[in-house]
């Protein structure tokens, strides 16, 4: 595997590292030290979330233009400020600057994401496409694994706020690390006229937004993939918010313990996802992605159902974890790839952009979705077999474009 591929994967653990201190946490913050409701935490957080979820796209088109690289290594820097702001206004119990940093987090995220993407498949195709955003994800998990534990014996000790401020320094030092050892991609390299043998020749890259934009707008398959992600995210996005919530609240499972069960999942990760990878190659991503949401809906109905029973409490919750990251294992492989093998070789960044913006409609929404039903919904098991609901739609789209993506792109 190319070494930049390898140098992106362990700086992004140091980014989750950070990150993962303080991001599952928040809506705890909200509830447990602000005293915000189910539902007006659900709202807040979607409204955090939307103009994040507009900039997607265009971060897509500026990495086509502008370079992979450089945009996500500006983005990430400005991510580590906006958390060093949530975790000031964390310690004067400001509510607007936790919305406000959140929101410029979102941004500078949604804006390194498309072009993130695009870097790792600038080094890699076919098979070794999957096998490089594989590793990608499992550094992103090893970093997800210690910081959540870590972030939640700190809250303990430190406080949310502190917390949050060790996790920007944390978030920091990954960006400079990224920023000191990765060097520019091919399609970096070929549009500065810096590598003439580059595959892509600098003068076949991207037209103009208007021409981009008429690419996606066109691409019937593609459109439909996103929708199947929305619907896909809307289940998906439950982990973050609804799920901690649900288990902290509501079931009175202390902290430090869910702290176990969130680092669980990304153990699972680092450990599963390269089997997982392995034992699908020369498969189709939509089945990948098949299988992934069904175990999603699976892992629900078994949460609410074993929840219960209070005897069982603990079992529901590592439980849910286990069949949950499995099916995680599974999705995140169409969901990091299948983006970039549809795209025209010139169109990486604007492709993974436009999937980030609509796929992640279906997140974003999670937290508002979440919060009604826990607000108002008393049955457990009925509470998460209303949220399982999107993946029967999502299930059926991935069927239909399982024989209409053509071959090459659909295999892993």
């Amino acid at each position: 595997m190319n070494r930049n591929i390898r140098l992106l994967g362990f700086g992004a653990g140091v980014r989750l590292f950070g990150a993962a201190m303080i991001y599952p946490y928040i809506s705890l913050y909200l509830y447990n030290v602000l005293n915000i409701g189910y539902t007006e935490i659900g709202i807040l957080l979607l409204l955090i979330s939307i103009i994040p979820l507009a900039v997607s796209p265009f971060g897509g088109l500026i990495a086509d233009r502008a370079g992979r690289r450089r945009i996500f290594l500006i983005s990430l820097g400005g991510e580590a400020c906006s958390i060093l702001l949530v975790g000031e206004s964390m310690l004067a119990s400001w509510l607007p600057g936790v919305f406000l940093g959140g929101i410029a987090a979102g941004v500078c995220g949604s804006l390194a994401g498309p072009a993130v993407s695009a870097y790792v498949a600038d080094f890699a195709v076919g098979s070794d496409r999957s096998r490089a955003f594989t590793w990608l994800r499992i550094g992103f998990n090893g970093g997800f694994t210690v910081g959540v534990a870590l972030g939640s014996v700190l809250i303990g000790i430190l406080g949310y706020a502190n917390t949050g401020v060790v996790s920007s320094g944390i978030l920091a030092a990954g960006v400079l690390f990224l920023y000191l050892l990765l060097d520019p991609s091919p399609y970096d390299l070929a549009r500065q006229g810096l590598d003439s043998d580059a595959e892509l020749d600098r003068r076949r890259g991207p037209g103009s937004v208007r021409e981009s934009v008429n690419i996606l707008a066109k691409d019937k398959k593609f459109l439909v993939l996103c929708l199947a992600s929305t619907l896909t995210g809307l289940v998906y996005g439950h982990w973050g918010t609804t799920f901690p919530l649900f288990v902290n609240t509501v079931l009175k499972v202390p902290l430090w313990t869910l702290g176990l069960a969130l680092a669980l999942n990304g153990t699972i990760v680092i450990f599963g996802q390269t089997l997982t990878t392995r034992m699908m190659i020369g498969r189709r991503h939509t089945t990948a992605a098949i299988l992934g949401t069904g175990l999603y809906g699976i892992s629900f109905i078994a949460l609410g159902g074993l929840s219960l029973f209070a005897p069982l409490f603990l079992v529901a919750v590592f439980g849910f974890v286990v069949i949950l990251t499995i099916g995680e294992n599974l999705g995140s492989i169409p969901s990091m790839t299948l983006p970039s093998n549809m795209a025209p070789s010139s169109e990486l960044g604007s492709y993974n952009g436009a999937y980030g913006m609509l796929s992640g409609l279906g997140g974003n929404f999670s937290p508002a979705l979440g919060g009604l039903v826990l607000a108002t919904v008393p049955n457990t098991l009925l509470i998460w077999a209303i949220l399982a609901i999107p993946a029967i739609p999502a299930v059926l789209l991935y069927r239909w474009l399982e024989n209409r993506v053509s071959a090459a792109a659909n295999k892993i």
